[in-house]
């Protein structure tokens, strides 16, 4: 999955940060040098020019991507480059940042926006999320137990598609807390069978957290993802 981040301000490198230690390429697009030269976005495939022109995108290639990530500190700029990546480019999903309150009512289909969010949290995970069906990821840690709050979406693959939770040897010190099913939310008991699609969500002891991927993922998706900071 080849992941385009426009601005590459604190935002947009952490983002790249995250997404470049889960395995995915990232092209980068600012008109800054500056942001573009640094340490923590090594890896990344780098473009220097204004997002808002056509010719930028075009020499970043642009269509080569299936995310653009709209990470600029400028709504009008989130705006313009989202258009254009839609429109003109035809890549599948336009992640945007809203960073005044008061514009958000302008992010939506009309401007090619396919989710709109305003805080560096929730832009990680969205983009995560979509494409990381089947990976384990780390929502949240409770600073003051060590406990996380875990999200996986099951793919088809997995080893306990079609059983029911009462019957699965769940680690120690992990427990399912729900599942998220067509727009329902489930609380967990132990007749309920689990199905492809399913978002589960999990309390976990850290050191818990491999034999839980063992126990969830194919042998082809171990990863454990983390984007969201301690509580």
């Amino acid at each position: 999955m080849k992941i385009a981040i426009a601005g590459s301000g604190k935002v947009g490198r952490a983002l790249a940060k995250d997404l470049l230690g889960n395995g995915h390429k990232v092209l980068m697009l600012d008109s800054d040098p500056e942001c573009l030269d640094r340490r923590d976005i090594e890896g990344a495939e780098t473009v220097l020019g204004d997002v808002c022109e056509i010719s930028v995108l075009e020499r970043a290639n642009l269509n080569d991507c299936q995310i653009l990530v709209a990470a600029t500190g400028d709504d009008k700029v989130n705006l313009v480059v989202s258009l254009l990546a839609k429109t003109e480019f035809g890549v599948s999903k336009v992640v945007a940042r809203v960073n005044h309150p008061k514009n958000e009512w302008l992010f939506d289909s009309t401007w090619g926006v396919d989710v709109a969010v305003s805080t560096p949290q929730i832009l990680v995970s969205l983009v995560e999320e979509a494409v990381s069906v089947g990976d384990l990821i780390k929502l949240f840690t409770f600073k003051m137990s060590g406990v996380d709050l875990l999200e996986l979406t099951l793919p088809a693959d997995s080893p306990v598609v079609g059983k029911r939770v009462g019957s699965i040897n769940w680690p120690t010190d992990t427990s399912p807390v729900a599942i998220l099913r067509d727009a329902r939310v489930i609380t967990p008991s132990k007749d309920d069978t689990l199905e492809m699609g399913d978002e589960l969500l999990f309390v976990a002891k850290q050191e818990q957290e491999p034999a839980l991927k063992d126990l969830l993922c194919s042998s082809a998706k171990r990863g454990l993802h983390n984007f969201v900071t301690e509580s």
